[in-house]
């Protein structure tokens, strides 16, 4: 036995949740990232009590990102430039299949995370990742549409995020979530737009910026990139604020990503709205964080007296 998840992914039995149809034995999801890159990661994280995980973003042919370095931790969390890495669709539809083989033992769902420079290939790359049968499919948007004249990423514009969903939409029928940008001038309209295009459910959010940090010994950027983006503790309050507008404006789950660390900052998503909660940064501790956060989430929810998640969802909107 080498985790208290072996005895069984539930903590409290008011954690479970259904997100887009889809039943999870807690809200605790696998952010799409570096633990998302194979199989044996990701039924690792499952076995340490996810409820749900999600593959590293891919598109339809390989992409080798930016050379290292290319994640580095800072004091408020971690600036990353990894450039979209992946072995692209084809290949990535082989480690999925691995993976649900491993994660349906454990009854853990798999999201499959995919993004495309054009409409047309996140439609075919969701029909590649499809074969391999994930639970759900993510829409990675906050990558620049390059059929756009200033290369704008699909996030910032309610209506290439309409487009990109509805595309995947004609040739995807199963559960379908977008991931927004916090970084959207307006994140309640792009919200609006998916969701009337055709999401079942969105992730709210991505990493801020690009933010840059500087080693003054070497007097260059840390980043081989230069620019990369934010995430961890430092951007949590704009990931609660995010989702507490969206989720008083659309009537879809949120899986509520950003910066949380704790069963507290977990409890406080579900409080702004959020169905779901994504972890990543966390990860820097090991995948025994998923286990702490949930003991964590169980402790409070004892010590408040509450019974169910769907008790407290959005109860800060009141």
């Amino acid at each position: 036995m080498d985790s208290l998840s072996d005895i069984g992914h539930i903590y409290h039995p008011g954690l479970s949740i259904d997100l887009a149809g889809v039943h999870l034995t807690n809200p605790l999801v696998l952010a799409s990232g570096v633990w998302g890159c194979a199989a044996e990661t990701l039924v690792r994280i499952g076995r340490h009590g996810a409820g749900a995980v999600t593959t590293k973003s891919c598109s339809l042919q390989p992409r080798t990102g930016h050379p290292n370095p290319s994640v580095v931790p800072w004091e408020g969390g971690l600036i990353n430039a990894v450039g979209l890495a992946n072995p692209g669709a084809e290949q990535e539809a082989i480690e999925i299949a691995d993976a649900r083989e491993g994660l349906a033992a454990l009854g853990v769902p798999l999201i499959a995370s995919v993004f495309g420079g054009r409409h047309q290939e996140y439609a075919r790359t969701a029909e590649i990742v499809a074969r391999a049968h994930p639970e759900l499919i993510e829409l990675n948007i906050s990558c620049p549409n390059v059929a756009d004249e200033f290369g704008q990423a699909f996030a910032f514009d309610p209506l290439a995020a309409s487009e990109v969903t509805a595309a995947v939409r004609e040739v995807y029928a199963g559960p379908l979530l977008v991931k927004l940008s916090p970084s959207a001038p307006n994140i309640v309209r792009v919200a609006q737009a998916v969701v009337a295009a055709g999401a079942d459910g969105l992730n709210i959010g991505n990493t801020l910026g690009p933010g840059m940090l500087i080693d003054i010994y070497a007097r260059r950027p840390v980043l081989s990139n230069k620019v990369g983006g934010i995430s961890g503790q430092a951007i949590r309050p704009i990931a609660v604020r995010c989702v507490w507008q969206v989720s008083q404006a659309v009537d879809v789950p949120i899986i509520g990503t950003g910066g949380v660390c704790t069963g507290e900052d977990a409890l406080e998503m579900v409080m702004a709205g959020a169905t779901a909660v994504g972890i990543g940064s966390v990860l820097q501790e090991g995948p025994i964080a998923v286990e702490r956060i949930l003991a964590e989430m169980t402790d409070l929810m004892r010590q408040e007296n509450i019974t169910t998640l769907e008790e407290i969802r959005g109860c800060a909107h009141e």
